[in-house]
């Protein structure tokens, strides 16, 4: 089984020429990216019609960040020239049938070496009257590009405008960095957010790509499973029946093959994991980044976590907080994949704390019955069942979890044991686990926005908690009693907040791990409640979030 990369631009050495030179002029602000308003523009010159165009843009901008790089640009101007050569342009156009079989990203349904040159009418006028106008706006700051008018810049506040010129938001993305520094992040540095939930973000926790967690019990198949897909070794895996992945290992692109320690990428600024400092020299001394070139890893990065013991192993041997690296990596992943051997079905009290630290990335989870070629048809159905049992005691969810069966490794699948009709089911079991794997790259721009709403309400109860606590305590005497009390009494006063601002009872933090955070500070000296900091929250999730997705949705809608 392997994972291709997603949609390549194939094209000969004339073609890509020519279309570096189009993309040159389509980008008139020379940042690498195609914005809707510049796309209206210059694919107005196909002659196609807006329902055509609308099309091509989704399939291009498949990731809905909201602009095109010059591979997705490439992928619009191949599917322009398809549509001018009279086919219809459907999202299985990109796709070959046959390939899905063998499990490919995509690819393209035309042999893309094929496809000839669009016909773009008045391409050199065009490039002329762009040109000037380039010219003819103002002056470059600092290198930067030119100062223009985007439609974006209208759901800014002058305030606001003053500290970042418009330019600088070319992207949802790029609104979501300008909205956490200017109104988010304010909030969260005014009562403790980062010491209590999450460290504050940086850019590159927008910027970075999709993450994949795997979890489970030792020699659960966890590392063959990367391997699986990868069809490669990478640098540092080790794979064996007894606990061989000692340490939480980030498989990620690079230029070449090489391992790096983990102080040296938590200091890193264009990687997402400065926050894990926090855990100390002995966990960052358990962690390594493995950079290699994929194709599947310019999409994706996977964590490959070290196995989860049982009794007093997981408390005495790790030297660091187990769960809380957990929680974090849950918070930054995509998908969360919990592989489970038919041999190992029990989950330990240790498993559950892991599970348990899962709270509030439910919908990220997914459960792989891996290895399960090694049971009978029988004994396979008697295993599925009692997995179900045993997770319906973890995962508090009236929901039934998705559970995928197969065995994701190289080796041909036993016959001996699950016969021709076991096959075809491990096959369609993959299959769809592949495709959840597939849409990854596609759904990280909607996740990035999820995530973000979920962060801002959490950062809007962290504050009227605070608050609250503060308002409890004592002017004068009897702060230490006070203080004692209210940590003692969390959960009544958690709900006093949830009545008083009639909150959801689901959005509030653990009370045991707020209590212990609490402990090593003076609630006294927390700020009192700023309605103003709280209205901005409120106004940047009710208009300007909104407006972001509408100025950057399919400019032909």
């Amino acid at each position: 089984m392997e994972i291709a990369p997603a949609p390549v631009a194939l094209c000969s050495k004339e073609q890509q020429k020519m279309y570096h030179e189009w993309f040159e002029i389509a980008d008139p602000d020379g940042d690498g990216r195609i914005t809707g308003n510049d796309a209206t523009k210059f694919f107005a010159l196909s002659k196609l019609s807006r329902q055509e165009l609308k099309q091509i843009w989704a399939l291009a901008d498949s990731k809905r960040q909201g602009f095109l790089d010059f591979s997705e640009f490439v992928i619009a101007m191949q599917l322009v020239s398809l549509a001018q050569a009279g086919h219809e342009i459907t999202s299985d156009i990109l796709k070959n049938g046959g390939k899905y079989k063998d499990h490919s990203f995509s690819s393209d349904k035309f042999q893309a070496e094929n496809i000839e040159l669009p016909t773009m009418e008045g391409v050199e006028a065009f490039a002329t009257k762009n040109k000037r106008s380039t010219t003819n706006s103002e002056p470059a700051v600092n290198g930067s590009a030119p100062t223009q008018t985007l439609s974006s810049s209208s759901w800014f506040t002058s305030k606001s405008a003053k500290k970042t010129p418009s330019t600088s938001v070319t992207s949802i993305i790029d609104g979501l960095k300008r909205l956490y520094n200017e109104k988010l992040k304010p909030l969260e540095a005014a009562y403790r957010f980062n010491d209590f939930v999450s460290p504050f973000l940086t850019n590159s926790d927008f910027d970075a790509k999709p993450m994949v967690m795997l979890l489970g019990q030792y020699s659960t198949g966890k590392t063959t499973f990367i391997k699986h897909l990868l069809r490669c070794d990478y640098p540092g895996a080790h794979i064996g029946p007894e606990p061989t992945t000692d340490r939480f290992v980030v498989v990620m692109s690079g230029p070449d093959e090489r391992s790096i320690p983990g102080n040296t990428i938590a200091v890193h600024a264009d990687m997402p994991f400065s926050g894990l400092t926090s855990f100390g020299g002995a966990f960052l001394s358990k962690f390594e980044c493995s950079q290699m070139p994929h194709p599947l890893l310019d999409q994706i990065t996977f964590v490959d976590t070290p196995g989860v013991l049982s009794g007093e192993k997981q408390r005495t041997q790790r030297t660091y907080d187990f769960t809380g690296v957990i929680s974090w990596f849950a918070a930054k992943c995509d998908l969360i994949l919990l592989l489970f051997d038919p041999h190992k079905l029990d989950i330990s009290d240790e498993f559950k704390r892991v599970i348990a630290s899962l709270r509030g990335n439910d919908d990220k989870i997914r459960v792989v019955l891996n290895k399960a070629d090694q049971v009978d048809t029988q004994q396979l159905m008697r295993v599925y069942g009692a997995l179900m049992w045993s997770l319906g005691k973890v995962l508090n969810t009236p929901e039934v979890v998705r559970v995928y069966i197969g065995s994701f490794n190289d080796k041909p699948v036993n016959e001996d044991f699950v016969g021709p009709i076991g096959r075809e089911l491990f096959e369609k079991e993959q299959l769809d686990l592949l495709m959840d794997l597939v849409n990854i790259p596609k759904k990280a721009c909607d996740r990035r926005i999820n995530e973000f709403v979920k962060r801002a309400r959490a950062a809007k109860i962290h504050a009227y908690i605070i608050s609250h606590l503060k308002k409890e305590m004592p002017a004068m005497m009897g702060k230490a009693k006070a203080q004692q009390r209210l940590i003692d009494n969390l959960e009544d006063e958690f709900a006093k907040v949830q009545r008083d601002f009639h909150l959801p009872a689901g959005d509030f933090p653990n009370v045991e791990h707020y209590r212990e955070v609490l402990n090593g500070y003076s609630i006294d000296k927390f700020e009192k409640l700023k309605p103003k900091m709280i209205q901005a929250v409120d106004d940047m999730l009710a208009y300007e979030i909104p407006e972001l997705l509408k100025n950057f949705k399919n400019p032909y809608e």
